[in-house]
């Protein structure tokens, strides 16, 4: 019977990353329900070419009473099979997912699954608790599938499912060109394979896409729980194991390594934190979301201030940002790191600027904050560099019409292409244009000249233009706030005072404000009238033409309201950070920005992606988190907010 007291939702998210890129994922229930839910998801090209090897099992229990299963599957059109979800008691996700699941009254069967940091493998294990009248057999059946993780298989002849084995290995090589899966094991095996059809991944059906899977079993391992604790270790062919050890001894050891690895963590968010880092060659990236994302330009800078600087890890902060460096082309970052032979893609105006701020803010850190042990300055040069070459690059003008104008402020767009972070694009339509200059834009772009300026006089005349100009040409009287973009369509004059979020920016989440006194009181209180949530801000107010209250359909119906309403949790970091500056940032305040805006996101880390913080959410209650579960530049901005509600200083310039 399961125990409602010991459960978060069933279809709650669990995540182990493993540091390269690649992850073990699923749900609480056990039920795979999306194609991205894997055991043994690994990334061939650190952190790209992720391909699902080991989508998950069937497992069961024998003993004297009867055989009892402790997994369950979907399969279509909505057929539940078989009913291990019925006896699931309790489940945890700290400091990995453990499932305990009651066999009768007197009977537990306990297990546990985690990655195993900077290396692609991942241990399933089970224990039993209680005396049993007999033996108890546990079995369990892997599902192979060997393809893209965007893709999806489907039962076909050239699946090779023969294995070899030697000293508690089996290993299995179905494709050719593609990995291999290795399984230890302190039990045995027996070669059975045969095909399972038509799981069903009822996520991939809301999100209107293909839904059904057929995965291949290649037979079946079989371990006597009464004797001793059963131990499973899944890993590619690539992998070199320790023959050495035992695949008991090398359990105890890797558990053993692992737990006091995350034991190291502050607390259980700067440990969720580290799944976003991953490494990229010799150096580091963010992965700006799990399962779908890369590492995305914007994304990681954005992040990069909660994941890195918020959590004092500046040696990724700078590995991450030396990294980016020598991307630099023309003053533009490509909006995802360009793996090798792949042609970059630039179409993001403000990636470099918030490379900018990024690069501005881990300097700050490192001067406020140096370890002892920390040796910053030998690629600060190299950092400084490249902001100049965005700051010339942007004012002397680059590609997709970005230039500063007449009056200092940024130009960018043309027909066609998504430049800011509201890029949604269904075939030609780019959703929201905001072609002209936007209100965030200019934002991050004084506040880019601003920092600039700390280091070469060059900017000085620039930056006041720019700023003088922002004053004079934003504000809207009849909204208490800023229009979201002016010059449209490079029309000189020509405004869109839609209201949206991206006009916080001017009072929060940037170095430099940029509205002070009664303007930027108004305009926090506009946003938060018009577009707050427990969730975080809408991408629309509800006022507006085009609102879409919820996030739902297929791709179109979805990218067609991606930014038409939708919450994004990441928004409510510059919104508290100007909360607070229009509040002075008392200790007042900050209690009661931590009550009112930071217990409902943690209370958020129990329900959807399990101790993390999801990518978007509907518009309108209940607020059902949509998109990724597991988001960087969300779980960041909380990590950021933690840090200001407890020791924000004022506004620079303020």
């Amino acid at each position: 019977m399961i125990s409602s007291n010991s459960l978060p939702p069933l279809d709650a998210e669990w995540l182990e990353a493993d540091g390269l890129g690649g992850f073990a994922s699923g749900t609480v229930s056990g039920i795979r329900n999306r194609r991205y839910h894997a055991l043994l998801l690994t990334a061939t090209t650190p952190p790209a070419g992720r391909m699902a090897l080991v989508n998950g099992f069937d497992a069961w229990v024998e003993t004297p009473r009867g055989s009892f299963a402790i997994s369950s599957q979907r399969y279509a059109p909505d057929v539940v099979h078989p009913d291990g979800v019925t006896r699931l008691e309790s489940f945890r996700h700290e400091p990995w997912p453990c499932w305990s699941w009651r066999l009768g009254d007197d009977l537990l069967i306990q297990q546990e699954v985690f990655t195993v940091h900077g290396k692609s493998a991942v241990f399933v294990a089970w224990k039993l608790i209680g005396e049993p009248a007999g033996p108890v057999i546990l079995k369990a059946r892997p599902f192979l599938s060997i393809r893209d993780f965007h893709g999806m298989q489907h039962e076909n002849g050239a699946f090779r499912s023969a294995q070899s084995e030697s000293f508690e290995h089996v290993t299995w090589q179905p494709y050719d060109g593609a990995p291999g899966v290795v399984a230890r094991s302190n039990g045995h095996y027996r070669h059975d394979p045969t095909w399972y059809r038509n799981f069903h991944y009822a996520e991939e059906m809301a999100r209107g896409l293909d839904a059904t899977e057929d995965l291949e079993s290649p037979g079946i391992f079989h371990w006597n729980l009464g004797a001793k604790p059963a131990v499973w270790l899944l890993t590619p062919d690539a992998q070199r194991l320790n023959h050495l050890e035992s695949t008991e001894e090398l359990y105890v050891m890797t558990r053993r390594t692992e737990l006091a690895r995350r034991k190291t963590f502050a607390s259980p968010l700067h440990r969720a934190a580290d799944a976003y880092l991953v490494k990229r060659g010799s150096g580091r990236t963010l992965i700006a979301g799990y399962p779908w994302f890369g590492d995305w330009g914007r994304d990681t800078f954005i992040a990069l201030r909660g994941l890195c600087i918020a959590t004092d890890r500046l040696e990724d902060a700078r590995d991450i940002l030396v990294e980016w460096a020598g991307a630099v082309s023309e003053g533009m970052l490509p909006n995802r790191f360009p793996d090798h032979g792949e042609t970059p893609e630039f179409n993001s105006v403000d990636a470099s600027l918030w490379y900018v701020i990024a690069v501005h803010e881990y300097l700050s850190a490192v001067e406020d904050r140096r370890p002892a042990s920390f040796t910053a300055d030998c690629h600060t040069q190299k950092l400084r560099t490249a902001v100049e070459e965005i700051l010339a690059g942007y004012g002397s003008g680059t590609r997709f019409g970005i230039r500063a104008g007449d009056d200092g402020l940024l130009a960018c767009g043309q027909a066609g292409v998504q430049l800011t972070w509201m890029d949604a694009k269904i075939g030609d339509w780019v959703v929201t244009p905001r072609t002209g200059k936007p209100v965030e834009i200019q934002a991050l772009w004084v506040n880019a000249l601003w920092i600039g300026l700390q280091s070469s006089s060059r900017w000085e005349h620039l930056f006041a233009k720019a700023r003088a100009s922002f004053a004079g040409r934003f504000w809207n009287e009849a909204t208490g706030g800023l229009f979201d973009v002016i010059d449209c369509n490079h029309q000189p004059g020509a405004t869109d005072a839609t209201i949206r979020p991206n006009q916080i920016f001017a009072v929060g989440g940037l170095p430099l404000a940029l509205l002070e006194g009664d303007q930027a009181r108004r305009l926090v209180e506009t946003v938060e009238e018009k577009l707050l949530t427990p969730l975080g801000l809408r991408s629309l107010s509800s006022d507006e033409p085009g609102y879409a209250p919820r996030y739902e359909g297929g791709v179109w119906q979805r990218d067609s309201t991606y930014h038409q309403g939708t919450v994004w949790p990441w928004l409510l970091g510059p919104f508290v950070e100007a909360w607070l500056r229009v509040r002075n940032q008392t200790p007042e305040a900050k209690t009661e920005a931590r009550r009112r805006f930071l217990e409902p996101l943690h209370e958020h880390l129990q329900t959807a992606g399990l101790g993390h913080i999801s990518e978007i959410a509907d518009a309108e209650s209940p607020y059902t988190p949509r998109g990724c579960p597991f988001q960087a530049w969300s779980i960041a901005e909380l990590l950021r907010l933690e840090r200001l509600v407890a020791t924000t200083s004022p506004a620079a310039g303020s």
